[in-house]
């Protein structure tokens, strides 16, 4: 295993510091965006790292504010505020192209990032990307309970402590949905989902598709996977996916 490269932290306009870890490399730069309350430190990002280093791949993973080892408040959190951190991280680490890599909600951030950065994305892969999951994923009972300011807690089943839904990071997720109208991006785009996801249908992967503009659009269904995809056959296709994308770039 290739030793990590050490923490660095991002200042942003406002004070936070958000931590990160940067390699150069040839190509593209590999960006990992994580899931809902996960960080740089989970198993895929850490593959995609490991990955990257050993094919002399640039790479950026970083943590969102309030989560890991960045400042702030999760609480605080919202997809805009998210955003705008990875874009202004990434105009610092890798002012060139991109492929942009979202796990479960990273693959709704990557959407909105992919029009932020606009051609600079050069392409897009969603592992259980989960775009608009504050309108499909929420009863209306609970709906009803955030849009009035209420915290909703809901069963975590990868640890003992429920996982909090924030009014704010509710409100500003019905903003910024994606899978109401065409999806502007033209690059290639491939999509990694379970069917066997109990927490993000892959009838998701279906909608993304059908509203991204691009044609060069491939969704790979995996029968028997889960929502996190991290058995070692779940990794060895991401992985495969990732070199088939940043080999495409010129």
């Amino acid at each position: 295993m290739t030793e990590p490269a050490p923490v660095a932290h991002f200042a942003l306009p406002d004070g936070r510091r958000i931590a990160y870890r940067h390699r150069r490399g040839a190509r593209a730069t590999i960006v990992f965006l994580p899931g809902y309350k996960s960080d740089m430190g989970g198993s895929k990002a850490q593959v995609v790292w490991e990955w990257a280093q050993l094919r002399g791949s640039g790479c950026l993973l970083f943590d969102y504010s309030g989560c890991g080892q960045s400042e702030g408040r999760f609480a605080d959190g919202t997809l805009s505020r998210w955003c705008d951190e990875a874009r202004m991280l990434i105009n610092h680490c890798a002012p060139g192209r991109v492929v942009l890599v979202g796990s479960s909600m990273g693959g709704w951030l990557m959407l909105l990032l992919a029009h932020a950065l606009g051609p600079r994305a050069a392409a897009l892969l969603g592992i259980a990307a989960a775009p608009d999951f504050t309108d499909w994923g929420y009863g209306d009972a609970d709906k009803a309970a955030l849009a009035a300011g209420q915290v909703v807690l809901q069963d975590n089943p990868y640890g003992p402590e429920p996982t909090p839904t924030h009014p704010g990071f509710w409100a500003d997720g019905q903003t910024v949905l994606q899978l109401t109208g065409p999806i502007g991006f033209a690059g290639p785009v491939r999509l990694l989902h379970g069917q066997a996801d109990a927490d993000v249908p892959w009838a998701v992967a279906l909608r993304l598709a059908a509203a991204l503009c691009s044609a060069d659009v491939q969704i790979n269904l995996i029968k028997d996977g889960d929502h996190r995809l991290s058995r070692d056959g779940d990794i060895a296709l991401l992985l495969a996916t990732l070199a088939g994308l940043v080999e495409g770039i010129a």
